[in-house]
C-alpha cells in the first residue's frame, strides 16, 4: 500500500490503484472541484493515473501557474485541434505545445487559412468547450499508436511515434462521446468545462521540425486565462507591445532595417549606429573601471579548436562553415575557446589572477530562417562577452563583483526589477559529477554570499557548467533573460589552461563565462520596446534638434549647433524650407528629446525656445542657460 507525503509534511497510506481524484477528495471536497492534475515526485500526472509507489504528492489546482499551463495545453491539443479537424477535415495535425502566456498548434492545410478565419474557428472551439466533455486517456504500444494514426492519415503523428525511442505507453487522449483523439504528453484537464476564456492571437509560418528543407506549416497562436479580467489585461498588453514593436519603431525612427539579402543581419542607419556606439562606449567604460582588459579574437577558427573545446559536438549545426586549403573553418559562434588561447600564451602565476578578459565579440549562428525575429533573434550579432580566469577561492568575490556591476548597469538603463535564476546540470553535459558538484556548490555559495536571492531553474545549465540567469522586467511587465554567469571547470581542462600556484605546481584556473547585455542587437531591441522609442537623453541617438522658423535664422542655428557639439551633445539642425509645425511633428516622431525652436526673436535676443519630448510647454532660455540645461539633462541619472 503506497504512502504519500503532502506539502505540509503530513503523510497518508492509500490502497493500491488510488488516483489523484481520490487523493484530492480525501483532503477536501473543495480541493477536488479545483483539482486539474497531480504532481508525483515533481512529475505532473493526470488525475486518472493510478499511483502504486510511495511518493511526495501535490494537487495542482486550476488557478495555479501549473494549472493554467495545463489548461492551455488542453485547449490547444484537445479543443483547437478538434475544431480544426471539424472545420477542415483534410488538415493534418503536427504539434501543439504551450508557450509563455499561451499556446500554438502547427497544421498543414490543403488551402492556407488567414486570420479572417479566426472568428469561425473560435466559434467552433466554444461549441466544443460548451459540451464539457470528459477527457479519457489510453496507452498504446508503438505499433498500435502507428496503426491508429495511419487510419487517419496523420503523417506527422506517425513520424513523431516512429522517431521515439520508447516502445510502449504512448498516451492517447480523447474526448468522451466523440471520435476525436490525439497523441500528447499530457497531463490534461479532466473535463473541457474547466477551460477559461481564450483568444486566438496570430498566424505564422513554421517549418516542420524547424528545418527549412521541410514543408511549411501554419502555426495558430492563442492565449487563455483563468478569467475574463486576466484575458482583457493580457490583450491590452499585447496591443501595447504591438505599438512598441522595435521593428516598427526602428523604421519610424530611421535606426535600422532588415532585408532578405542578408537575412539575420542588421543594416544600421546613422542614428541607429550612434545608439549602438553610445551603448558600447558606456559598457567599455564600465568594464575598464571594473578591471577588465579588452581583447579581440579571429572570426574564422579551425574546426580542431571547436572539437577540442567540445563545441563541435554540441553546436556544429549552428555553425557557418568554410573550406580552405583542405581545412574546415568555422565562423565563431562564441568567444570562449579563443579567450582560453590568449590565456595560454606565456606562463601565468596565481599572482596574475583573476584575469578579466572582455571582448565585444562578433558571432554568427546558423539560426533557421523561421526563428529569426527582428533584433531579438539574428544570425550575426555582437556579444558583450567576458571570461574571468580565477582560482576556486576567488569565485565568491568575482561573482559578487559581477552581480553588483550588472545591477548597476541595468539600473542605468532603467531596469530595476531583476530576478536571478540558478540553472544546474543538464542531462547532456561534459565533466564528471564530482566536478559538477563542486561547480554548483561554488556558484550557490557565491550568489548567497553576495546577498542576492535566486530561484531554481533545474536542468538548464550550460553543457560545461551551472549558471546564473539574470531576468529583467520591462515597462509593460515582460521578462527578458539577458545576463548570465557560468562557472566552468571543464573548458580549462579540455584546452589545457593552467597557472603556477604558490607552491610552484600547476593548477587549472576556474573560468567564469559572463555577459551583461547578452547581444547588443537584442538588448537594443529590448530598450526600444521598453522606452517605446523615447530613450532617456543620455542614451538617445539624437538629443537635440534645432528647428528654424525661416532662412534668416540659419546662421544663429549653426552657432548654437557648434556650441552643443563642443559640449558633446548629439544634435542636428533642421533649417529646411518647411513650416515649423511640420518640422516639429516630424522631429517628434523620431523621438528626439529636445527641440530648440529658433525664430527672429530668438536670434535678436540670443535665446532658444525649448520644447521637451512629450510636453506641450515651451521654455525660452538664454543660450548659456540652454546649453547648461541640455548638458545636465544628458547625464546618466
Amino acid at each position: 500500500m503506497p504512502k504519500f507525503i503532502f506539502p505540509d509534511g503530513r503523510s497518508q497510506v492509500f490502497h493500491e490503484g488510488v488516483n489523484g481524484f481520490l487523493i484530492a477528495e480525501s483532503i477536501s471536497k473543495s480541493l477536488l472541484k479545483e483539482a486539474v492534475a497531480i504532481s508525483v515526485d515533481g512529475v505532473q500526472k493526470d488525475l486518472i493515473d493510478e499511483l502504486n509507489q510511495d511518493a511526495k504528492v501535490r494537487i495542482i489546482t486550476r488557478n495555479s501557474e501549473e494549472g493554467l499551463d495545463i489548461m492551455r495545453h488542453t485547449l490547444t491539443a484537445q479543443v483547437l485541434a478538434s475544431a480544426i479537424k471539424k472545420l477542415y477535415p483534410s488538415a493534418k495535425l503536427a504539434i501543439g505545445p504551450t508557450v509563455k502566456d499561451g499556446f500554438y498548434y502547427d497544421f498543414l492545410f490543403e488551402k492556407p487559412i488567414s486570420i479572417d478565419d479566426f472568428p469561425k474557428i473560435e466559434n467552433e472551439m466554444n461549441k466544443i468547450i460548451g459540451r464539457g466533455a470528459k477527457i479519457n486517456k489510453t496507452y498504446k504500444t508503438k505499433k498500435e499508436a502507428i496503426n491508429l494514426f495511419e487510419k487517419e492519415k496523420e503523417n506527422y503523428k506517425i513520424e513523431i511515434i516512429q522517431d521515439s525511442e520508447q516502445e510502449n505507453d504512448f498516451q492517447i487522449y480523447e474526448q468522451d462521446k466523440t471520435d476525436f483523439f490525439d497523441l500528447c504528453r499530457g497531463p490534461h484537464l479532466p473535463k473541457l468545462s474547466m477551460i477559461g476564456p481564450f483568444k486566438l492571437t496570430k498566424l505564422a509560418g513554421a517549418y516542420w521540425k524547424g528545418n527549412s528543407k521541410n514543408v511549411m506549416l501554419q502555426r495558430i497562436y492563442g492565449t487563455a486565462w483563468a478569467n475574463e479580467k486576466d484575458l482583457k489585461k493580457y490583450l491590452e498588453r499585447l496591443e501595447e507591445a504591438e505599438k512598441r514593436d522595435h521593428r516598427k519603431l526602428g523604421r519610424e525612427m530611421n535606426l535600422f532595417h532588415l532585408q532578405e539579402a542578408a537575412a539575420g543581419s542588421v543594416f544600421w542607419h546613422p542614428r541607429g549606429w550612434t545608439l549602438y556606439k553610445t551603448i558600447m562606449e558606456y559598457i567599455g567604460g564600465k568594464l575598464e573601471k571594473a578591471g577588465y582588459c579588452e581583447v579581440n579574437t579571429p572570426q574564422l577558427v579551425d574546426s580542431s579548436l571547436w572539437k577540442d573545446s567540445g563545441h563541435w559536438d554540441k553546436f556544429r549545426d549552428q555553425m557557418f562553415i568554410s573550406e580552405s586549403e583542405q581545412k574546415t573553418l568555422a565562423i565563431k559562434p562564441m568567444n570562449c575557446p579563443c579567450h582560453v588561447q590568449i590565456f595560454r600564451q606565456g606562463i601565468k602565476s596565481y599572482k596574475d589572477l583573476p584575469i578579466r578578459m572582455a571582448e565585444f565579440g562578433s558571432c554568427h549562428r546558423n539560426e533557421p530562417s523561421g526563428a529569426l525575429h527582428g533584433l531579438m533573434r539574428l544570425r550575426a550579432f555582437i556579444q558583450d562577452d567576458a571570461h574571468i580566469f580565477c582560482t576556486e577561492k576567488q569565485i565568491i568575490t568575482e561573482t559578487a563583483s559581477f552581480c553588483n556591476l550588472l545591477m548597476e548597469i541595468y539600473k542605468d538603463f532603467g531596469f530595476e526589477d531583476v530576478r536571478i535564476k540558478f540553472s544546474d546540470r543538464p542531462e547532456n553535459r561534459a565533466g564528471t559529477n564530482k566536478v559538477w558538484d563542486l561547480a554548483e556548490k561554488s556558484l550557490i555559495d557565491a550568489v548567497e554570499s553576495a546577498g542576492y536571492h535566486y530561484e531554481l531553474n533545474p536542468g538548464e545549465g550550460a553543457f560545461y557548467g551551472p549558471k546564473l540567469e539574470f531576468v529583467l522586467r520591462d515597462a509593460i511587465g515582460r521578462d527578458w533573460q539577458c545576463g548570465t554567469l557560468q562557472v566552468d571547470f571543464v573548458l580549462p581542462e579540455r584546452l589545457d589552461a593552467s597557472y603556477v600556484g604558490e607552491d610552484g605546481n600547476k593548477y587549472r584556473p576556474v573560468m567564469l563565462h559572463r555577459a551583461i547585455l547578452g547581444s547588443f542587437e537584442r538588448f537594443i531591441g529590448i530598450l526600444i520596446e521598453h522606452y517605446s522609442g523615447r530613450f532617456p537623453a543620455w542614451l538617445s541617438p539624437t538629443q537635440v534638434a534645432l528647428a528654424t522658423i525661416n532662412s534668416n535664422c540659419s546662421k544663429y542655428a549653426t552657432e548654437v549647433l557648434r556650441e552643443l557639439k563642443k559640449n558633446k551633445v548629439k544634435c542636428i539642425k533642421d533649417d529646411r524650407n518647411e513650416k515649423l509645425n511640420y518640422k516639429i511633428r516630424e522631429l517628434s516622431s523620431q523621438k528626439i528629446n529636445f527641440i530648440g525652436v529658433i525664430g527672429d526673436k530668438e536670434v535678436e535676443n540670443k535665446e532658444i525656445a525649448l520644447r521637451t519630448l512629450g510636453s506641450k510647454n515651451q521654455e525660452v532660455l538664454k543660450l548659456d542657460d540652454f546649453i547648461k540645461k541640455i548638458k545636465n539633462s544628458c547625464r546618466i541619472a
